[in-house]
């Protein structure tokens, strides 16, 4: 009898591990992108360190309707990350390499997915 309580408790808890969320955790490295900001200018971003696995809509580039996107997106971490052309990771994407290239002027994105797998 107690045997099968040992066993069913153990499933239990092995069980409710599954069912709980994994916490968030955070890429290693920088991602970065530039926007165009209000003066003109191209600026630059640096995301140190982002949370993942997570969708980010970049806040500069938020609002489709009163900019334009982000461009030249540079993947520096150690995970795979998609690009997006709209918010909240929707529209058109590309996959970045982990630690690749920086991308040209003409890959736009309004948000990025970090997929937390090395």
């Amino acid at each position: 009898m107690r045997r099968s309580t040992t066993v069913a408790a153990s499933f239990a808890a092995f069980a409710l591990a599954l069912a709980l969320p994994a916490s968030a955790q955070a890429a290693t490295g920088d991602f970065s992108y530039q926007f165009v900001g209000l003066n003109g200018q191209a600026q630059s971003v640096t995301l140190h360190d982002p949370a993942s696995p997570a969708c980010l809509t970049l806040p500069e580039v938020a609002d489709p309707g009163a900019s334009e996107p982000a461009f030249a997106p540079h993947n520096d971490t150690d995970e795979w990350v998609m690009v997006f052309t709209e918010p909240d990771c929707t529209g058109d994407s590309w996959t970045l390499r982990p630690h690749g290239r920086p991308a040209t002027d003409r890959l736009k994105l309004r948000s990025v997915f970090l997929t937390g797998r090395h």
